[in-house]
């Protein structure tokens, strides 16, 4: 006698019932796919394709392994370059090399390394910089483009208070 999963399983192969995938909703006809009770053995056609499923899923967890590695590698590369460019900012004015009288210059760290008022250490102004001092491939952040783009369109004021 058959058990009701097999009798279910066969009136559906002899059907003309349909169904829609999950996923993309496309329909098919549940008569044209392979059918079985999966509490017992898998069929050898359902073996097949749950291997090829396995194998597929392990591809997959090794390649995000991968990518999870790259990604580790690349925080801290980056964490390491922003540590250096953070030494780097606040040395660079004490180098031979470093163009500018330090007496001109003003740490602020953030969101600019430093404002340099030219000319000051001879008395006379003769215009204000904006600097940011970047290491590498470094780019200006959000706050440092925008610092960038109110000094590009002049709105930049001076107020006493």
């Amino acid at each position: 006698m058959r058990s009701d999963v097999s009798l279910l399983i066969s009136n559906l192969q002899n059907s003309e019932f349909y169904a829609s995938c999950p996923h993309c909703w496309d329909e098919f006809k549940l008569s044209e796919f392979l059918l079985f009770d999966g509490s017992k053995s898998f069929p050898e056609p359902a073996k097949g394709i749950r291997k090829q499923l396995e194998e597929d899923l392990n591809e997959q967890i090794a390649s995000l392994e991968k990518r999870k590695l790259v990604a580790d590698e690349g925080a801290e590369k980056k964490a390491i370059n922003i540590g250096i460019g953070k030494i780097i900012e606040k040395v660079l004015p004490a180098y031979k090399k470093f163009n500018m009288p330090l007496a001109d210059c003003s740490f602020l760290a953030e969101p600019i390394d430093m404002v340099v008022f030219e000319g000051a250490c001879k008395n006379y102004i003769d215009h204000i910089t904006f600097l940011d001092i970047k290491t590498g491939d470094s780019k200006l952040n959000k706050h440092q483009r925008q610092v960038r783009d109110a000094v590009k369109d002049q709105k930049v004021i001076s107020e006493l208070i």
